[in-house]
């Protein structure tokens, strides 16, 4: 079957997906966009989450089939969406929840969104995002191999929540398996994250 969604701002299509194949290997293996990892292939590690009209999911448990016409945001395209809610509000263009329109964005706005070309698809020439740069001045990037889902999970968290308490921080984690860090410089960077962000209101 073929399959026709958004990805990180850009129509995608891809051609002879299989009934049984998930959203996980067709961004690896036919869009070319390696940040989501392939782990467990069980949801249980989180180092696949991606963003699914808003709302993180780990894409190897979702069917490919399942996303045709809908929104999909990968770690690659991560600043961009950062930079499209800045401009417009919560959720980007699109606030969580695929509810286009929302929070005084008109749908003709949403539809304009895109993500800009970096130097490449992979996002690589890109401004980082808030999570992302708090990531590395805090530390909490090792062996990196759970980091993009952890950068997708901890950005949704600050969307709906600009001043997580610790235990807001865990639980929006929970699902996301780090086998280097401990988790400590992991929290850390979602507290310096939600700081810097506070601080450019």
């Amino acid at each position: 079957m073929r399959v026709n969604f958004t990805v990180n701002g850009r129509q995608q299509e891809a051609d002879d997906v299989w009934e049984g194949e998930s959203l996980l290997y067709v961004l690896r293996e036919r869009l070319g966009l390696p940040g989501s990892k392939n782990a467990c292939e069980q949801g249980e590690c989180g180092s696949c989450t991606v963003r699914l009209d808003g709302v993180p999911v780990c894409s190897c448990l979702v069917a490919a089939g399942q996303v045709e016409g809908r929104d999909v945001v990968t770690v690659e395209g991560l600043a961009d969406f950062a930079r499209q809610r800045a401009e417009h509000g919560h959720g980007g263009a699109c606030a969580a929840g695929g509810g286009c329109g929302t929070k005084g964005v008109s749908t003709d706005e949403a539809k304009r969104w895109s993500a800009r070309p970096g130097d490449s698809r992979t996002g690589e020439g890109v401004e980082l995002s808030d999570i992302q740069q708090a990531f590395i001045d805090a530390g909490a990037v090792q062996c990196g191999f759970c980091t993009p889902g952890l950068l997708v999970q901890a950005d949704e968290l600050l969307e709906r929540n600009a001043d997580p308490s610790d235990q807001d921080i865990r639980e929006a984690l929970s699902g996301n398996l780090c086998r280097c860090t401990g988790y400590e410089k992991i929290l850390d960077a979602v507290r310096l994250a939600a700081a810097r962000q506070g601080e450019a209101l």
